[in-house]
C-alpha cells in the first residue's frame, strides 16, 4: 500500500507542457506495477477459487447481468521493452493449434448452465497482437465464435491492432464480422523513442494504418499513447499528441508507463543498462495531465483516468464500463481473465499447459477468488472511481452501503489533497486525482487486502 508519507500533502495543479513541476523529488519508487485491474489483488487468488468459478458455471443463467467475452491472442512479432503481458513468437504450428483451442474452449463454456443461450453484449480481442492474424484466420476465428455463441445483440466489438500489421483486406474482414472499435497501439509518434522501446513500427506505419482504419469506416478508432517512455521528453510527447489530434481519432487513451518486475525494461533499469532512467512518476503525471488539457482544448471529453473521447454518447467503451459495474465476463485463451457472479478466475498461463487442458476437453482452470458481498462493494467502488465519478446513491441501492459512510475519513483526506470533490452524493475526481487514481485506490482496500497491494 502507498504510505501517506510518500504522497503529496497539498493539491497538485496541472502545469502546461514545458513547465515542469517545481519539486522533482520522486514521490514513489520508479520500479513496480501500480495499475489496478481487479479486486481483491491477484495475490489472494487460489486454486480453490478456480473450483468456485467452475461451480458457478453450473448455476442458472443471469437475466439481469450484461455478458461479455474476452479473447486473448498472446502472439507478437517482438516483445516491447515495457510489456508485461503474456506473449509468444508465432512458431510454426503454434498459432493454428491455439486458434483451434480457442474455439474448443468457447464450446466448453457455451455448454455450461450459466452461459447456455446467453447473448453477448460486448467482445474484446486483446493480446499480444491480434492483428498478426491473417485475413483468413480472422474470418475463421470470428466466424467460428459466432457459430458457438449468439452475436445478434452485440453492441461493441473491440479488436487491438499494431500499426505495422494493419491491411485493407484484414480491416474489411473485421468490419464484415461485426468489429465496431479498433484500438491501435501507437504509444508515441517519434521514431527514435519507438526504437528505444522495442516497438516494431515507425511513425509512417501509424499514419498509414490510421488512414486505412478511417477509410474502412469503423465507428470508433482508439489510439493508445504512453507517458514516460524511455527517451521521451515533454516536447516529443506534446508533438506526438498534437499529431494525434490532427489525425482525429474518436478516442485517445494515455497510459502511465509502469516497470513491473517481469519486463525487459525492469532488468535494463536494474542493471544500469540505460543511458538515463525513464521519467519518474511526477514527470509522467505532469505529461498525462497536460495531455488531457490539450485534448479538452481540441474538443475531447475526458471519460476516465486514461481516456478522452470526441462524443461520450457515441464513443464509449462498454467492455470497460460494464466490467467495472459487475458484468459477467468470460475470458478465453492462455492467461485470460473471467468474472462470473462475483467470482474471479484466470486461465492457465503457460501455453503448453493451456493447450493440453483444452485438447482433453477440460477448461484450463488455474486460480480464482470468490468475493463476498463486502468485497463486491469495494471492487465496484475502486474500479468505478477509475471512470472519474460515482454516485453513492447507486451503491446504496445495489449494496445497501454508502461509500461516504464506509470510507468517509479517507475520502475526506483525498479531498483535502485536491484529488476529489464531493457534491452531495457524488464523488468526482479532479485532474490530479485522475492521474494518480491507481495509487489512491489501495487506501480503500479492506484491511486484509492492503498488505497485498504493494508495487510489483
Amino acid at each position: 500500500m502507498v504510505e501517506k508519507s510518500q504522497m503529496s500533502e497539498s493539491p497538485v495543479e496541472c502545469a502546461p507542457f514545458g513547465v515542469a513541476p517545481a519539486d522533482r523529488k520522486r514521490e514513489e519508487p520508479l520500479l513496480g506495477g501500480y495499475f489496478v485491474s481487479a479486486y481483491p489483488p491477484f495475490a489472494c487468488w487460489t486454486e480453490d477459487g478456480a473450483a468456485a468459478f467452475d461451480r458457478c458455471l453450473d448455476q442458472a443463467p443471469s437475466l439481469t447481468s450484461h455478458f461479455g467475452l474476452y479473447v486473448h491472442i498472446p502472439f507478437c512479432s517482438e516483445r516491447c521493452q515495457f510489456c508485461y503481458y503474456l506473449s509468444h513468437d508465432d512458431r510454426p504450428g503454434d498459432l493454428e493449434s491455439y486458434l483451434r483451442a480457442l474455439l474448443t474452449e468457447l464450446r466448453l463454456y457455451a455448454g455450461r448452465s450459466r452461459l447456455r443461450d446467453r447473448e453477448l453484449d460486448f467482445v474484446y480481442f486483446g493480446g499480444g497482437t491480434p492483428s498478426l492474424l491473417s485475413t483468413e484466420r480472422v474470418e475463421t476465428l470470428l466466424g467460428g465464435m459466432q457459430a458457438i455463441l449468439p452475436w445478434t445483440r452485440v453492441r461493441e466489438v473491440t479488436f487491438e491492432c499494431a500499426p505495422s500489421s494493419v491491411t485493407t483486406a484484414k480491416l474489411e474482414a473485421l468490419r464484415e464480422r461485426g468489429v465496431t472499435r479498433i484500438s491501435l497501439g501507437v504509444q508515441e509518434l517519434d521514431d527514435d523513442v519507438l526504437r528505444r522501446n522495442g516497438r516494431v513500427h515507425l511513425v509512417a506505419d501509424v499514419e498509414r494504418a490510421i488512414e486505412r482504419i478511417q477509410q474502412a469506416g469503423f465507428p470508433v478508432l482508439n489510439v493508445d499513447l504512453i507517458s514516460g517512455l524511455v527517451g521521451q521528453t515533454d516536447d516529443s510527447f506534446r508533438s506526438s499528441l498534437d499529431r494525434v489530434v490532427d489525425l482525429a481519432p474518436e478516442s485517445v487513451t494515455i497510459y502511465l508507463l509502469e516497470i513491473p518486475h517481469n519486463t525487459p525494461l525492469f532488468r535494463a533499469v536494474r542493471d544500469g543498462d540505460l543511458e538515463a532512467p525513464p521519467a519518474d512518476w511526477r514527470e509522467k503525471r505532469h505529461r498525462l495531465e497536460a495531455g488531457f488539457a490539450r485534448l479538452e482544448d481540441a474538443g475531447y471529453d475526458v471519460r476516465s483516468a486514461y481516456t478522452a473521447v470526441r462524443d461520450p454518447e457515441r464513443h464509449g467503451f462498454r467492455y470497460q464500463d460494464e466490467q467495472y459495474r459487475g458484468a459477467d465476463l468470460v475470458g478465453i485463451g492462455a492467461s485470460s481473465f473471467s468474472y462470473l457472479a462475483g467470482v474471479h478466475h484466470q486461465n492457465l498461463s503457460a501455453l503448453p499447459a493451456y493447450l493440453s487442458a483444452v485438447r482433453e476437453n477440460r477448461l484450463p482452470l488455474w486460480r480464482g477468488y470468490a468475493l463476498d458481498d463486502e468485497e463486491r462493494f469495494v471492487r465496484e467502488l475502486v474500479l468505478q472511481l477509475k471512470l472519474g465519478a460515482i454516485d453513492c446513491e447507486q451503491f446504496v441501492a445495489k449494496f445497501g452501503c454508502d461509500p461516504l459512510e464506509v470510507f468517509g475519513d479517507r475520502l475526506e483526506a483525498f479531498r483535502g489533497r485536491g484529488w476529489l470533490t464531493i457534491d452531495g452524493t457524488k464523488l468526482i475526481l479532479t485532474r490530479a486525482g485522475l492521474s494518480r487514481v491507481d495509487r489512491m485506490l489501495p487506501e480503500l482496500y479492506l484491511p486484509r487486502h492492503r498488505p497485498m497491494a504493494e508495487p510489483g
